[in-house]
């Protein structure tokens, strides 16, 4: 199973980026996720929760994104998106892809959370300049 995320990229303040991650290999060995989320990572700080899309379609955000952000799949090639608008400087880290292919639980998870993912993406720099 891969995830493999698209490059980032360097935008103005106000601007728009929108991140993709493309997953293969999973349905075979793990069928659909429950959850897949983006995280961000900022210098010295732990990586956080930033959006999560549920397998009925459901959505749920960080509250400093809530209004911004949009995250979105596209089944027919499996690809994860995160479209970033109104980019704030304090939106520069490394982002990155997730999902929890193949997780088994008996409980309702926070697809927010770092734990209950299991697969990654390599990353993407997003940087926001004034």
């Amino acid at each position: 199973v891969k995830m493999v995320q698209s490059e980032g990229g360097s935008v103005q303040a106000g601007g728009s980026l929108r991140l993709s991650c493309v997953s293969t290999g999973y349905k075979i060995i793990h069928g659909d996720p429950y959850c897949m989320s983006w995280f961000r990572e900022f210098p010295g700080k732990q990586r956080e929760g930033v959006a999560t899309i549920l397998i009925g379609g459901g959505t749920d955000y960080t509250d400093s994104v809530k209004g911004r952000f949009t995250i979105s799949r596209a089944s027919a090639n499996d690809t994860l998106y995160l479209q970033m608008n109104s980019l704030r400087r304090e939106g520069t880290a490394m982002y990155y892809c997730a999902a929890d292919f193949g997780r088994r639980r008996a409980y309702v998870p926070n697809c927010l959370r770092r734990s209950e993912m299991n697969y990654w993406g390599q990353g993407a720099q997003v940087t926001v300049s004034s």
